[in-house]
């Protein structure tokens, strides 16, 4: 929990709870909503304690002792010649759809007392993209919230046509009393009458039950990595990472119906599936775990495009982006139930597929997954824009992403004077990604699927895309690659990041690959902590933008990956340094990105104001750079060592 930051979050099987400093819950929205929370809602909206008619004062504030729970010791008012009667000990764990609190109240006093308890309790059902702060505000007509007392606590019932959700509360023992409150809100209150230097227990329990959910929510694998004990940063922060990897790996539906396991993005936003993350993700970890990379592909493939659907952008071939399981989801509200606004999802695919085999050695998953395969290729030569564009290209979807790379924010793909690209555009590194998937399953077609024609077809298609990328994106003046294409044809020149993982797919000769990695080492990219996003010094710079000069772990390990394809090691080195130092002063945890201030200027990393915690490929990336740095026949300098600390 940083400074800034006075709350406390709980995760456990794709359940997690935000909490202030007394365990309270008031309902804010914005930047990190506090709640608990499931499939994409939240199911507790108000959790706040007041003890003799008043807020108690955290003597210990909520601290996670785990990562599903959380402790904090409270007390009600009190003077020094009149100190506190008694002593709140209070203990809150998130399970699967769960959220259990033991509140523990310890008399001080040698004389009987009598404490009053109130809680007062709220579930708003809010789907998590009302709660974002982006004034947007969505109409749910017919909407019907019910509340039943019952003789166990409280019943919290939404439902909206065919939607229905509901939040019980039960409490040991049963409260005295229970009453209105504003708004929906209801408050449970008990008389706990306390002996001398005695003490009383109270039990609570929240279940969330999300619509389409079973009520008994399924739970993830629990941890089956033994941590190795670590003795330097980047081996702790690779513990770390694998820790926080199984906080976010949540269970979905395989290709043939089978429950698989694969990473979810991040919280609190992105407990679900999303197409890109997971698929570099499971790369990261690739040499390490196999079984994430094929749990991913599955799930992918089981919700890969079959027809053309203008609101959610799915055509025949197509990976997706993300799933959601929310009401404004249902309701098409919102495009996200299945939306596949990625250009580069797709070739993510194929790359990761390939790379499983490559890797393992084993032909059985490339065989399954051979037809979806084909039709992700298919995709890319025709709705992909390869066949017409010559590249992958996206429009703008004004409905849902106005940019469809991994920079998806608006304004990420501009020009130097800062004018966001119009469509169709073409950024470079997806035709990287395309490039590295045409020859992969190229050897695919030819060394499982003994299709010699196919593969000729795809390692032509993929010469010819590397011919024309370099004379099309190459801009001789700034001796570097443009950022992306617009409609018009013309270099979108920011200096950007991007251009790193032309490196790491092997779409640039050798040459270029090295003038473009020496050039992102120079001060105006490179912070001392990591490269960022976007330059420093041009218009549309901006140290703490989402993708125009921030930083991001993961963009840095493909870069990383990249030099020592082209054996730039000291530049590997060098930014694989800069990420474990921010690691190690973040108690190893990566953080999704952190700010683009220079590291001569601070003495800690600056976070991103927005920036989820924990977050898959970030959580992912210590694992790329071992990978890389060991592939540099190196021994890294410093602290930062590579060592082996992977358990089967």
């Amino acid at each position: 929990m940083s400074p800034a930051d006075a709350h406390v979050q709980l995760v456990r099987d794709a359940t997690f709870a935000r909490l202030d400093v007394g365990g309270g819950i008031s309902g804010t929205r914005g930047t990190a909503p506090d709640g608990l929370f499931l499939r994409d809602a939240r199911h507790l909206s108000r959790w706040q304690l007041t003890v003799d008619g008043a807020e108690p004062a955290a003597l210990v504030p909520a601290t996670a002792d785990t990562d599903d729970t959380a402790t904090c010791v409270l007390t009600p008012q009190g003077t020094r010649d009149n100190p506190p009667a008694y002593t709140v000990f209070r203990e809150q764990t998130v399970t699967a759809g769960t959220l259990t609190e033991r509140l523990r109240l310890v008399s001080n006093r040698p004389d009987p007392v009598t404490a009053r308890v109130d809680l007062t309790v709220d579930a708003d059902f809010a789907d998590l993209f009302e709660l974002r702060a982006d004034d947007r505000h969505y109409a749910k007509p017919g909407a019907h919230h019910e509340i039943r007392r019952t003789a166990e606590g409280l019943h919290f019932d939404y439902r909206r046509e065919d939607w229905h959700s509901h939040t019980t509360v039960t409490a040991e023992p049963t409260p005295t009393a229970v009453k209105d409150a504003p708004g929906s809100a209801q408050v449970l209150s008990w008389e706990l009458a306390l002996a001398a230097h005695a003490e009383a227990e109270l039990h609570l329990t929240v279940r969330a039950h999300p619509h389409g959910m079973p009520d008994a929510a399924p739970t993830s694998p629990r941890p089956v990595h033994q941590a190795t004990p670590a003795t330097d940063d980047l081996t702790r922060a690779c513990e770390r990472g694998l820790h926080d990897l199984e906080l976010l790996t949540i269970a979905v539906t395989g290709v043939d119906g089978e429950q698989v396991h694969v990473p979810a993005a991040g919280i609190p936003w992105f407990l679900t599936l999303f197409g890109r993350d997971s698929l570099l993700t499971s790369y990261f970890l690739l040499p390490y775990r196999p079984e994430t990379a094929a749990a991913t592909l599955s799930a992918l493939a089981a919700t890969q495009g079959r027809s053309h659907h203008a609101e959610s952008g799915e055509q025949p071939g197509r990976i997706v982006h993300e799933t959601r399981h929310g009401e404004l989801a249902h309701f098409r509200q919102v495009p996200y139930g299945r939306y596949y606004g990625a250009v580069d999802a797709t070739p993510l695919f194929l790359v990761l597929l390939h790379a499983h085999y490559e890797t393992t050695g084993e032909p059985a998953l490339a065989l399954r997954l051979e037809q979806h395969a084909r039709q992700a290729v298919e995709w890319m030569l025709t709705d992909g824009g390869l066949d017409r564009h010559g590249y992958l290209v996206y429009e703008p979807d004004p409905n849902g992403l106005i940019n469809q790379n991994w920079k998806d924010s608006a304004g990420a793909i501009c020009f130097t004077d800062g004018t966001q690209a119009e469509g169709p555009i073409a950024v470079s590194e997806a035709q990287g990604y395309a490039y590295d998937a045409l020859e992969r399953t190229a050897q695919l077609a030819a060394d499982v699927w003994h299709d010699e024609v196919y593969a000729h077809r795809l390692r032509h298609i993929a010469a010819e895309l590397r011919s024309r990328f370099l004379s099309d994106f190459w801009m001789p003046a700034a001796d570097f690659p443009a950022l992306a294409l617009d409609g018009h044809g013309h270099k979108v020149d920011a200096l950007a990041s991007d251009a790193g993982h032309l490196l790491w797919s092997g779409i640039l000769d050798d040459e270029h690959a090295r003038r473009v990695g020496q050039r992102l080492l120079q001060g105006d990219f490179f912070s001392g902590w990591a490269i960022r996003t976007l330059a420093a010094g041009q218009k549309p710079y901006h140290p703490l933008s989402y993708h125009r000069g921030s930083a991001w772990p993961h963009d840095n390990a493909l870069i990383v990956l990249g030099l020592a394809r082209h054996g730039l090691d000291d530049e590997a080195h060098t930014v694989a340094q800069g990420l474990v130092a921010v690691a190690a002063q973040n108690d190893y945890r990566l953080p999704e990105v952190l700010a683009g201030y220079d590291r001569a200027a601070t003495r800690r990393p600056v976070p991103y104001p927005h920036s989820c915690s924990p977050q898959a490929w970030a959580a992912a990336t210590p694992w790329a750079l071992r990978t890389a740095l060991g592939a540099s026949g190196r021994r890294p300098s410093g602290a930062v060592q590579v060592r082996d600390t992977h358990t089967s």
